[in-house]
């Protein structure tokens, strides 16, 4: 009797053990715009609203008190870990984008990649 209790108590601590060993799945987890740089690299300054959503859609925070400003964000979390966060606010005076400030790589106005890559291979 006593053999079988023991046995029973070792096979349910061993069994709670091997339990506790396996990883528990945690899926991934994107909120918010996704923002990606060649989103961003289609903005420009003088753009007017309709064009800016057209090209990242409704913006996420819209504050009534701020009405000329967007503010965009996208996080990724895969596991316990962060693998992306970004952040992405648009100024507007009036109809028109005047500032964009964020987290993300803003291409200066008046560059062009294809300007770059022409001048280079002639």
């Amino acid at each position: 009797m006593i053999k079988c209790f023991t046995r029973t108590v070792v096979l349910s601590l061993v069994a709670t053990f091997a339990i506790a060993c396996v990883r528990v799945y945690v899926p991934d987890v994107q909120q918010g715009n996704v923002i990606t740089q060649e989103m961003v690299d289609q903005l420009k300054v003088g753009m007017n609203r309709r064009q800016v959503q057209f090209i990242l859609g409704t913006p996420l925070i819209t504050d009534p008190f701020h009405q000329d400003r967007w503010d965009y964000y996208y996080s990724l979390k895969r596991g316990k870990k962060y693998r992306a966060k970004r952040t992405l606010s648009l100024f507007f005076k009036g109809d028109e984008l005047t500032e964009i400030r964020g987290n993300v790589r803003v291409k200066p106005q008046g560059t062009s990649d294809t300007g770059a890559q022409s001048a280079g291979s002639s």
